[in-house]
């Protein structure tokens, strides 16, 4: 017994020695932190202690906190325990991924919006004391996003808009919070958290199924540009999410006639000289182009 130390901790009889920390298990920590333990057969993290299958550094409240031994030697001290008050974002980040880095929609995590705004994983996760059924979140996920998103959350107040405040989806549904693969359509300029679908698609066509083609012909604006081009993705004034209240507006921000534009160079065509936007029947350019997203039949998307 030379060089231990032999105390009791709760109802276990411990020995420590001297030279590094050990492992004393879970029942240890119920003494002091009996709040904690007294719900953590319903968190996630309990499947560790359930399985008993697991090795001491992987198993219960030491799998993330560490070897405990010193920590109850010196009566509590933080300073010997892994405290994630005491650590940085970065620090939080890699103890969370030494069990969390084996699913492919976390491989972006470490160039994500959040790890390089300094957010930690604790920042959206409560760990002990959850308020949501899923995910251990610190709160209901559209009130966890919109506390910081607050503009985004606004715009589902919108007329027009996603169901998210309804609870017929969540922001989840579109972005990834851990970091998206690199970007396939808006030449690359948009938002790295929002995730890709199939065959790394935008998100919308989980959904608008419909739209996703192949075409014979296609709609360049939204095959490069994708559907921002046209749509407000979380609200709007206008019908169907548009970003102008009037369609032909809308189809003449791009149809200008600009040249030297496309993979052809030819431009991008102009409306009928027969098309006088004075007269409101050739204002809404989808009574005839009705096909605007693709078409199989028709190079200029008419019926």
């Amino acid at each position: 017994m030379s060089g231990l130390r032999v105390f009791f901790c709760g109802s276990l009889l411990c020995a420590i020695g001297a030279a590094s920390p050990q492992y004393v298990g879970s029942e240890a920590c119920k003494t002091c932190h009996a709040d904690i333990w007294r719900n953590f057969f319903k968190n996630p993290h309990y499947k560790t202690i359930a399985s008993g299958e697991e090795p001491p550094g992987k198993t219960g409240c030491e799998s993330c906190h560490g070897p405990a031994s010193e920590h109850l030697a010196a009566k509590g001290d933080k300073t010997k325990i892994v405290a994630f008050s005491n650590l940085d974002p970065k620090q939080t980040l890699d103890r969370c991924l030494e069990c969390h880095a084996n699913t492919i929609g976390r491989a972006q995590i470490r160039r994500s919006s959040h790890t390089l705004a300094q957010i930690p994983c604790t920042g959206c996760h409560s760990i002990h004391r959850s308020e949501a059924a899923k995910q251990l979140l610190a709160k209901p996920q559209v009130d966890l996003c919109g506390s910081c998103h607050r503009d985004v959350k606004a715009q589902f107040s919108l007329p027009f808009k996603h169901r998210v405040l309804e609870g017929a989806m969540n922001c989840t549904d579109c972005h990834n919070p851990h970091g998206s693969s690199a970007p396939t359509w808006n030449m690359g300029a948009r938002p790295r958290m929002v995730e890709a679908a199939l065959a790394n698609e935008e998100s919308c066509l989980k959904c608008h199924v419909e739209k996703r083609g192949p075409y014979a012909f296609e709609h360049p604006a939204v095959r490069i540009e994708g559907c921002g081009s046209c749509h407000q993705p979380h609200g709007s004034m206008n019908t169907r999410l548009l970003k102008r209240p009037a369609v032909f507006t809308l189809c003449l921000e791009c149809h200008n006639g600009a040249n030297s534009f496309g993979r052809q160079a030819d431009g991008i065509t102009v409306t009928a000289s027969f098309h006088n936007m004075a007269d409101p029947r050739y204002r809404n350019c989808t009574t005839c182009h009705v096909r605007i997203h693709g078409s199989n039949a028709d190079a200029r998307f008419l019926r």
